[in-house]
């Protein structure tokens, strides 16, 4: 199993929907750079879901359903998808700027690649994000 980050608009698509609706396509991805990190997903693997915008947080964890398969809207056989659906929220959401704040994360995709979209959670990163809970 691996871990990921995946991040949405609240606004478009906050985690509350997503525990609402049981389950989604994660779709929307276009950057070169994530697109390779969603390809690279598997079914069981978990993720942290993370709010831009005006909230910068991690907020919750969900499952992967499905590997990558083409999205389904798109007629590019490279923009690919996944299927998630929620595990559990967090019971304190984890601000990027407490991230920032960990010496040891520093090195942490989500703070050297702000825009990214998709990235890999390294376990000990993963481990500690979830003791900041």
């Amino acid at each position: 199993m691996a871990y990921w980050l995946l991040k949405t608009e609240p606004s478009d698509y906050a985690y509350a929907d997503l525990e609402k609706d049981q389950g989604t396509l994660w779709d929307g991805v276009a950057n070169n750079l994530a697109l390779k990190h969603l390809r690279q997903i598997r079914r069981g693997d978990q993720a942290l879901i993370y709010h831009t915008g005006g909230e910068r947080r991690v907020v919750g964890i969900a499952e992967v359903t499905s590997d990558p398969f083409p999205d389904p809207e798109r007629d590019d056989p490279r923009l690919v998808v996944v299927e998630v659906k929620p595990e559990r929220r967090l019971s304190r959401p984890v601000p990027l700027a407490e991230i920032k704040s960990h010496p040891e994360l520093r090195d942490f995709d989500l703070v050297r690649l702000p825009r990214l979209s998709v990235m890999p959670v390294p376990e000990a990163v993963w481990n500690r994000l979830l003791e900041l809970d």
